[in-house]
């Protein structure tokens, strides 16, 4: 029996409609949309600027119990502020509270989803001026308003001294988070670019510069453990920064998973669950989503 596997990019903005409601979540989720995308020109040379990494991975808490490779979805890891940490010594941030593709990567490279190893060897090439002295977490909030009104703002005003920002998403949510921050940030009149590897949310939202890696989630700075791939993916990232003349400008990088494309086949697919597997699902996404609601009440 021949499998038909769709090559293109995922749909996760239909992926992820059809999951909610095959777990009964009713009406399906409303995802930004907007018509006009601001856009900043460069004011200055890529090699005098200086670089500000935005993530939406977590400070690792120990007490937040397991938030390591392979790790379970964890709502007890999620915070709701925006939060700014020095970047030396080397951040330890996580993914273990988002929804990363669990089946096709194990999180276990952080270079993946936090790219400051290649931005910083990017800076020590004269290629940029320097990377911030603090990144910034962003909170990966559904609610677009809470994300508008509370978290853009206060992500702005952390970014004193910094001239472009790169922003990089994970999960689903993750990757409108951060498209409606670099929204924000562009009209502040600062340049930004996005990296992910959920094109249709991303575009959907409309932003001035997206670098898009055919990646499962988790992965937008690169393949794990293949330093080649990470440094050519933030290179390109980089670069866009300048070969962007307009808003709305993709690329898409060349790079490729595997041969197979098989692995879009897999995330959250609820056509591939039997009614026990479903039952399931949604008994561990109810206990989680308490889970996170009462942290939030706390922050």
């Amino acid at each position: 029996m021949t499998i038909h596997i769709d090559r293109g990019p995922i749909s996760y903005i239909r992926r992820t409609r059809e999951w909610y409601q095959g777990l009964g979540y009713g009406e399906p989720y409303q995802w930004a949309h907007y018509e006009t995308v601001p856009f900043t020109p460069l004011s200055k040379a890529i090699s005098q600027s200086t670089v500000g990494l935005v993530t939406t991975a977590a400070r690792f808490h120990p007490e937040h119990g397991d938030q390591g490779p392979a790790a379970n979805y964890n709502a007890k890891a999620k915070f709701y502020r925006v939060y700014r940490e020095p970047i030396s010594p080397t951040p330890d941030v996580r993914i273990s509270h988002i929804a990363y593709d669990r089946i096709h990567t194990s999180a276990k490279d952080i270079n993946t989803w936090f790219p400051l190893k290649a931005l910083l060897e990017l800076q020590a090439q004269g290629v940029i001026g320097q990377v911030a002295e603090h990144f910034l977490g962003l909170p990966t909030n559904r609610s677009q308003r809470h994300t508008l009104e509370v978290d853009c703002p206060t992500l702005l005003s952390h970014f004193t001294g910094v001239d472009l920002a790169l922003l990089v998403a994970n999960c689903p949510v993750c990757h409108q988070s951060v498209s409606l921050a670099a929204r924000h940030l562009e009209n502040a009149g600062i340049p930004t670019v996005v990296m992910g590897c959920a094109r249709d949310i991303v575009e959907n939202v409309g932003v001035p510069r997206f670098l898009f890696s055919d990646f499962p989630l988790g992965n937008a700075a690169g393949k794990p453990f293949d330093s080649d791939s990470q440094d050519q993916t933030i290179a390109m990232a980089i670069k866009l920064f300048e070969k962007a003349v307009a808003p709305r400008s993709t690329e898409q990088s060349p790079l490729e998973w595997d041969n197979s494309h098989r692995w879009k086949m897999d995330y959250s697919n609820i056509a591939q669950l039997t009614p026990q597997q479903i039952a399931e699902k949604r008994e561990e996404f109810h206990r989680q989503k308490e889970i996170a609601k009462s942290i939030r009440q706390k922050q």
